[in-house]
């Protein structure tokens, strides 16, 4: 048993602060010099992770803590917030022996806050409370205090877990205290508390080999990087190994050619690793998550959280606008094909299907964000591929068809919650609670379909003039609910190729709200605008003024077009319709219809007309 080593998890909420505190922890153990120049959120190293400020993936990381002439090892797993990322999380705190709650100070315990503590509770997991962002103006300490209580009480937690020690702290200013007026300290009190209420892994080193693999990565190198805690033995590199599923069946033997541990931000080769240690491991092929790495004498997996179902999908598709292949450098089925096989290979909750054609193929995961994030990773990879709408994945039970359902807990303004519960009622939502938040604000909670929730976020936003916060979590499958309205308007639809003319635009203005400026490309077939009325409409954005040998009297005024309406990615995979799709470059999104010719499209809506 290893007494000076500590395994811990932060949970949260997405935007809580769990990255910022990390980086606080490396400054103050002597992971990074005084002078050296650390991005901030170190720990959000991937690009998009940066511009959103959001965690995609968890991450494992290590801190010396020197104290009382010892010195005891602190491995840290920063978890993503999002529940769209939740399959990480669960699988990660098997990892663990202790987890510090992060809650924010003003915003309290919210949907994602429960589902993380939930998983924690349920393992045995004795929380840490800390109380994040107290110099908050609207901070509210003691009352976040008694919610997270409430909110362990509602999630039967037993006596141990709430006898929990609390911490008042500034993840971005770097104290914690005990008191909850204290503005100033270290994070010493946190050190502390980890050492003393965190137990150490008292796991059996005398054993066989055994690991269970719970994150999944690919290098270049190394092939499959397999990331979890060793359970009980020790490893050696070049030890013999095998891989076994939930089922104890073989998956396959090899050698672990590389062992790593963690140092900071860093994965480091070791030569050996035992009981308790998180380490990374190379060596197999075919291993992937929730698979049992052990000995080969060992024939017993160990147990694992199975990976949650999908409950969204999204079909990608080759490219075939006219303007494919201008912009992109991976336009090719096979080259799509490949890069999404990768993806499902390190994604667990990512499931790929290929289409009978060959050229698109169904790409299933856990929400819009998840899908969302991997079309903008693969656009900046250089990928051009045409996007239809989301559908969600229903199911039978019992000769009944079920849905998904989703718990939203939406923060707004007073006076906007009557208009947010009237638009989500129209979605099939039902209101499930309803309560004054303080300061003027409202906290509703519904049961809605997954299926009324897509798209609905931009108009959410309009409704409550940018101050709404919606947070979304996966419920259960039940009842369908039968059919629920979409869009409202139709769309502007060009009928010709080339470059778009102001003349033409500044026509069409009236018509509805346009999508394109001057000069921008268009082909047949690509939506341009928003129609002011429910039906389609086929328009010449090219359309240039006739020129007459007669002057006009006043010189013809310069045309002042209105600022297009530029969506990005997310907003236009929530606002096509299930005949149109997204077409994804390097460079662009653009809007269109499945279909590009007129007479298709009329020969196709008849079709469904009569059906």
């Amino acid at each position: 048993m290893s007494s000076n080593l500590r395994n811990v998890a932060i949970i949260a909420h997405v935007d809580h602060g769990k990255t910022t505190l990390v980086d606080q922890l490396f400054r103050q153990s002597g992971t990074f010099r005084e002078n050296q120049r650390v991005d901030e959120r170190a720990m959000d190293s991937g690009d998009l992770e940066k511009e959103r400020g959001i965690t995609i993936l968890a991450k494992c990381t290590s801190v010396e803590w020197a104290h009382d002439g010892e010195t005891t090892r602190i491995n840290i797993v920063d978890t993503p917030g999002h529940a769209d990322f939740g399959a990480e999380v669960e699988r990660i705190l098997s990892m663990v022996d202790g987890v510090i709650l992060l809650v924010d100070a003003a915003e309290g315990p919210m949907p994602q806050t429960k589902f993380v503590t939930g998983k924690a509770l349920a393992l045995g997991l004795r929380p840490i409370v800390v109380v994040n962002k107290i110099d908050r103006p609207d901070a509210r300490a003691l009352e976040v205090l008694d919610e997270v209580f409430d909110l362990f009480v509602s999630l039967d937690a037993n006596d141990e877990q709430l006898d929990f020690p609390v911490l008042y702290a500034s993840g971005r200013d770097g104290y914690a205290n005990e008191d909850a007026d204290g503005r100033d300290g270290t994070l010493e009190p946190l050190f502390r508390l980890i050492v003393d209420h965190v137990p150490a892994p008292g796991l059996d080193m005398s054993g066989p080999f055994s690991f269970l693999a719970t994150l999944l990565d690919r290098d270049n190198f190394m092939g499959r990087v397999l990331t979890g805690r060793v359970q009980s033995g020790t490893i050696k590199i070049n030890d013999p190994i095998h891989a076994i599923d939930m089922d104890g069946k073989v998956v396959e033997t090899g050698r672990a050619t590389k062992l790593m541990s963690f140092d900071g931000l860093d994965r480091v080769p070791v030569e050996s690793a035992k009981a308790g240690d998180i380490i990374a491991l190379a060596g197999l092929e075919k291993a992937t998550v929730a698979n049992t790495i052990a000995d080969p004498q060992v024939t017993e997996p160990i147990a694992a959280q199975p990976i949650d179902p999908p409950t969204l999908a999204m079909r990608f598709s080759v490219n075939d606008s006219p303007l494919a292949g201008r912009e992109g450098s991976k336009v090719t089925s096979r080259m799509i094909r490949d890069r999404l096989m990768r993806e499902a290979e390190t994604n667990v909750a990512i499931r790929v299907t290929e289409s009978s054609d060959k050229d698109s193929f169904e790409v299933a995961g856990r929400g819009e964000l998840q899908l969302g994030v991997l079309i903008e990773t693969m656009r900046r990879e250089g990928f051009e591929l045409g996007i239809s709408r989301p559908r969600v994945l229903l199911r039978e039970e019992n000769g009944e068809r079920q849905e998904p359902y989703e718990t939203v807990v939406v923060d707004v303004d007073d006076e906007y919650s009557g208009t947010v519960v009237e638009k989500m009622q129209r979605r099939k939502a039902e209101l499930t609670d309803m309560r004054p938040s303080g300061s003027g604000k409202t906290r509703v909670t519904f049961s809605a379909p997954s299926r009324g929730l897509i798209g609905y976020h931009g108009e959410f936003l309009s409704d409550t003039r940018g101050t709404g916060i919606m947070n979304r979590l996966f419920e259960k499958y039940d009842t369908y609910k039968g059919p629920i309205e979409g869009r409202q308007n139709g769309v502007l639809i060009s009928n010709s190729s080339g470059e778009a003319v102001s003349y033409a635009l500044n026509a069409l203005e009236e018509r509805g709200e346009l999508f394109i400026g001057s000069q921008t490309k268009v082909y047949e077939g690509m939506i341009i605008g928003e129609n002011a009325k429910p039906q389609d409409l086929e328009v010449n954005p090219l359309k240039s003024k006739q020129l007459t040998n007669f002057r006009s009297s006043g010189k013809d005024d310069a045309i002042r077009l209105t600022t297009p309406r530029v969506m990005t990615l997310e907003q236009a995979i929530a606002y096509i319709d299930d005949d149109e799709m997204v077409e994804v470059t390097p460079q662009s999104v653009r809007l269109r219809k499945a279909l590009l010719d007129p007479n298709e499209r009329k020969k196709a809506s008849r079709k469904s007309e009569a059906a």
